[in-house]
């Protein structure tokens, strides 16, 4: 299966990962403060399979990874505000929509700034 990964362009496996990787952090979340006292350990373990998925994704793209990993980064941001609003209904402010664009800005630097 890893295999038939590898020919899955590489922007789709990062945001298969990011989504992994959030929806996973949501779901702990919810283990951990939510009133869910009989599913909690389904829960955990719903996360932990969503987690490790996000890192099997991540790491199969067939990418340098400290190049992968600025556009990882910047796509995480995006992706885990969507979810943000999604699970628990909030809205970014103003400083992580500031603080998200030099996210976002860095991950490009990081990505695709070629040294000559």
């Amino acid at each position: 299966m890893l295999k038939a990964l590898q020919t899955v362009p590489p922007v789709a496996l990062l945001l298969v990962a990011t989504l992994l990787e959030a929806s996973g952090d949501a779901v702990v979340r919810v283990a951990i403060y939510g009133r869910v006292a009989p599913l909690r350990p389904l829960l955990f373990l719903a996360g932990a399979a969503l987690l490790l998925g996000y890192g099997s994704f991540l790491n199969v793209a067939p990418l340098n990874f400290g190049r992968v990993v600025g556009l990882y980064i910047a796509t995480l941001f995006v992706v885990w505000q969507v979810i943000n609003y999604l699970a628990f209904r909030s809205l970014p402010d103003l400083p992580i929509f500031v603080g998200g664009a030099l996210v976002i800005a860095g991950g490009a630097i990081i990505t695709f700034w070629k040294p000559g």
